[in-house]
């Protein structure tokens, strides 16, 4: 292997990284606006509320990723004039829409159970406190359920994070020339299969193991009222 040829394309790899970080970014953050109220949807007792956000969870966890992009990039083709009169058609025929929307909604469904398990989660006493408070609906669950189950289910959320950096890689399928996709396209104009796939997986790892120190910081500094408790006591 001659990874000499791999500097000659180093910037253009970098281009395709900061792509997939782009990527990321922006389907987390329409994710999460997405999955919080899918999360409570999910915890509604009315079956109406309930059971569409059930079967959106249950479709979107329980089909693999690549279809799911498949079908929105090729199948939304068969309809075109449905979309066209919607005035759609232009989103659609677009792939970086296709790919992340895809990524958006899937990363929706893993959260919002992610979510809904934390908020269930959430211990009684605090809830009952903050009731004796005065706090109540709205201004409760905004200062004190989502906080607290934001902070149960981080961890597993910070998961959630570095599998849709690593599912970026899927979009690549579709003409979209993230890290993947020019590491394909650098690899048929000079055959140096091993020299570039393992440079981007290299750069895959050094971007998740960012992801993970930045959300162990983050999880320390959310939790630290409760780290210092545990030293005091242990006192």
């Amino acid at each position: 292997m001659d990874f000499s040829i791999v500097w000659q394309y180093l910037p253009i790899m970098l281009e395709g990284a900061w792509v997939t970080l782009w990527i990321t970014v922006v389907s987390l953050v329409i994710g999460l606006a997405v999955a919080i109220p899918l999360a409570l949807a999910r915890l509604a007792k009315n079956p109406f509320i309930a059971s569409p956000a059930y079967v959106f969870v249950l479709y979107f966890r329980g089909t693999p990723l690549l279809v799911q992009i498949f079908l929105i990039y090729y199948g939304s083709g068969q309809f075109r004039l449905e979309l066209t009169d919607l005035g759609l058609w232009g989103f659609f025929r677009d792939p970086w829409f296709c790919g992340i929307l895809a990524l958006v909604l899937n990363t929706a469904a893993y959260s919002a159970e992610i979510f809904r398990g934390a908020i269930t989660a959430v211990p009684r006493n605090d809830i009952e406190a903050g009731r004796a408070c005065g706090m109540s609906g709205l201004l409760l669950f905004r200062r004190i359920t989502l906080p607290k189950a934001f902070l149960i289910g981080l961890p597993a959320y910070g998961n959630e994070v570095i599998f849709l950096l690593q599912a970026t890689s899927l979009v690549s399928t579709i003409t979209i020339l993230d890290l993947t996709g020019i590491s394909r396209q650098l690899i048929s104009k000079t055959f140096a299969v091993y020299e570039f796939y393992l440079t981007a997986a290299a750069m895959y790892l050094v971007m998740t193991y960012a992801l993970v120190y930045l959300f162990r910081v983050w999880e320390k500094r959310m939790s630290g009222h409760l780290q210092e408790r545990v030293v005091v006591e242990a006192r």
